[in-house]
């Protein structure tokens, strides 16, 4: 059956429908940008009707929608035609006009999920909300695979079948995968960044960080294992919820930890990096949480402690996670020392500080008061990933008058960290 014109299709409503051409025209000029109408599939159809018709297009919406059904009836596309006057079109667009953006999108999104054509987030993929080409290439192939599942009849167990879709070679991709593809555009996009220091020192990272990062084979995080093997049977917490003094002393004891008295220790504020310990497997890893005077372990953290591959990659994703009160360019800070550290440099203090500076600089950052000649303070960034490297037992030394140097897990774990950065989705400001 030849596919249908969409000029031919608009001439025929022109002859029996006159008022609905025009309308109708717009619409398929929207749905398809230009493109043969048989490349449209349902998710094209559900996010035209529900997002873009609302959103972006004046007029009157449900005669637009209205008549862009009829066009498709006639096209012989019945199925995608009912959406247009479905019952769920005209409530998103009532939710759009009565109740706000915000409303409708939320009604939009819903919809969107209850069809079934959305492919999900999967382990080895989260969907950006901002696509690069080859993602959004992958989406639309993913949910037209979706859809075609659902038309077939086929129990459709999405995740399963977005997984297979993505990491099966495609023969249109001469061989590679989709995901490969993502990964790659991420990749690239992340390399290019900004500044032509921050380009020259990410570029050797980006067929590196291609493939995933092997979890080292000896001993690894060794202070993460050892308080969370603690808190198995319950870390026993101070009245003002610290851990023990004698938990602080074993700490030192063992990792080697610079505390900030050069007389006894009294207990846990006294040692910053046991704090960033503490707050990386509750805050970062959702590992722990505090029952009563205890912390306990949670069931996310019982299977990390059964899949040390996951522990791993959760962990060193944690160097470039943003603490409390930071934003991007404290993470730019961070990602730049990762990246000088990388190979194994030992780097002074004031060296690796002044490279930095060099990096940030040239990305454009300012200092506080908006100042091009006020150096940039670095101080906090960098004390805040000393305190994490510290904390997962990353570099050499723990003391401040050392360089800074990484152990070969640390290396290991700063290219995981980086990967991560590298292919995590990319969202519009305030979505996460």
């Amino acid at each position: 059956m030849p596919a249908p014109d969409v000029a031919a299709l608009l001439a025929e409503l022109e002859r029996s429908e006159p008022e609905a051409a025009e309308p109708a025209r717009v619409a398929v000029e929207w749905l398809t940008g230009g493109e043969a109408l048989e490349t449209i599939s349902q998710l094209d159809v559900c996010e035209f009707l529900w997002y873009t018709l609302p959103v972006k297009i004046t007029g009157d919406r449900p005669v637009i929608a209205r008549a862009l059904g009829r066009l498709l009836r006639l096209g012989g596309m019945n199925r995608y035609a009912a959406l247009c006057d479905s019952s769920a079109t005209t409530e998103i667009l009532q939710a759009y006009a009565q109740d706000g953006e915000e409303a409708g999108t939320a009604a939009y999104q819903e919809a969107l999920e209850a069809t079934g054509v959305l492919p999900p987030d999967v382990p080895e993929l989260a969907w950006s909300s901002i696509m690069g080409p080859e993602e959004l290439g992958a989406h639309v192939a993913c949910a037209a695979a979706l859809e075609l599942a659902i038309m077939s009849g086929e129990p459709v167990g999405r995740e399963a079948l977005t997984r297979r879709w993505l990491t099966s070679p495609r023969p249109e991709l001469g061989g590679d995968c989709w995901l490969h593809r993502v990964h790659g555009e991420r990749l690239n996009r992340w390399v290019l960044g900004r500044g032509n220091a921050r380009r020259e020192l990410a570029q050797p990272f980006e067929v590196r960080l291609h493939a995933p990062i092997p979890m080292p084979a000896e001993p690894y995080l060794e202070p993460l294992w050892w308080l969370l093997g603690m808190a198995v049977e319950g870390v026993k917490l101070t009245e003002k919820f610290n851990v023990s003094r004698a938990m602080v002393t074993e700490s030192l004891d063992r990792f080697g930890w610079d505390a900030m008295t050069t007389g006894s220790v009294r207990g846990e504020a006294d040692v910053p990096t046991l704090t960033t310990l503490r707050e990386i497997a509750v805050h970062d890893l959702r590992a722990l949480r505090r029952t009563g005077r205890k912390l306990v372990l949670t069931s996310s953290g019982r299977g990390l402690v059964q899949r040390p591959e996951n522990l791993w990659a959760a962990a060193t994703s944690t160097l470039l996670l943003p603490a409390k009160g930071e934003h991007d360019f404290e993470i730019s800070v961070r990602e730049a020392a990762l990246m000088l550290l990388a190979d194994g440099a030992a780097l002074p203090y004031e060296e690796l500080r002044d490279r930095i500076l060099e990096v940030v600089n040239g990305e454009g950052w300012r200092s506080a008061t908006g100042s091009k000649v006020a150096p940039l303070d670095l101080s906090a960034p960098l004390g805040e990933l000393q305190r994490r490297l510290d904390a997962l037992d990353l570099r050499t030394s723990c003391s401040w008058r050392e360089p800074w140097q990484l152990t070969t897990v640390g290396r290991a774990a700063a290219l995981a960290a980086l990967r991560s950065q590298a292919l995590r989705p990319r969202q519009y400001a305030g979505m996460g």
